[in-house]
């Protein structure tokens, strides 16, 4: 198999192992590949916000037929009685004209059953934050951050201020048999507060903290979860 070849096996993976599926076997290959794969790693994060509303889904609510709005059977039979009391020579032209407005009927009460169905649909509940605290290396910057547990890694919500204007800042998720999983970079905007969301593969029982660092790699802050 090519690499090209493989690349794309692993990249049709990725909706598996955001669902949390998979065997631990293919799971870990899944991981090992994003945590070289900058591309893999930004559709993954696509992926995840819709792979946890499908964890929501209520699979017995996929079968119920949404009833239509009352007495729309009425109005359409009354509708119909109507043009059948007008002229028969008018009659071809109006059952034309009944048959495009009953198309349009069918339609406007799907369109309604569709708005009724999403109004009273489940809302999930937001994602748990779990605050983690931050230590703060370098001078002048500040920062606070929010963990959220997903079934295809860990998301790191960090909001801050004093990061250099301009300059990248890496960060990599600690995992607990010493490596670290790239989560994504920023760019710092001086004084102003900033928020960030990034994105790991590690899932969070496996994730110690995470690391901030600067263009030169030196670390300008720390968490330990």
């Amino acid at each position: 198999m090519s690499e090209e070849q493989a690349h794309r096996a692993l990249r049709e993976e990725l909706g598996v192992y955001a669902l949390g599926a998979g065997s631990p076997d293919e799971r870990a290959v899944v991981r090992a590949h994003l945590e070289g794969c900058a591309a893999c790693r930004a559709e993954l994060a696509e992926l995840a916000p819709i792979a946890a509303r499908l964890a929501d889904v209520d699979p017995d609510r996929l079968a119920e037929d949404p009833a239509p709005p009352p007495g729309l059977g009425d109005a359409v039979l009354a509708r119909i009685a109507a043009e059948g009391a007008r002229p028969e020579r008018d009659r071809a032209a109006r059952r034309r004209r009944t048959r495009l407005g009953a198309g349009a009927v069918v339609l406007a009460t799907a369109a309604a059953a569709f708005v009724v169905g999403w109004l009273v649909r489940p809302v999930p509940p937001p994602p748990p934050l779990e605050r983690v605290a931050v230590q703060v290396v370098a001078p002048d910057i500040t920062a606070t951050a929010d963990v959220v547990p997903h079934t295809w890694g860990v998301e790191v919500k960090l909001s801050g201020a004093g990061f250099t204007a301009g300059e990248v800042y890496r960060v990599s998720v600690l995992e607990d048999d010493g490596d670290e999983a790239p989560a994504g970079a920023f760019l710092g905007i001086g004084p102003a507060e900033l928020d960030c969301n990034l994105n790991s593969a590690v899932l969070r029982p496996d994730a110690e903290g995470f690391v901030v660092v600067d263009a030169r790699g030196d670390v300008v802050l720390r968490s330990v979860f």
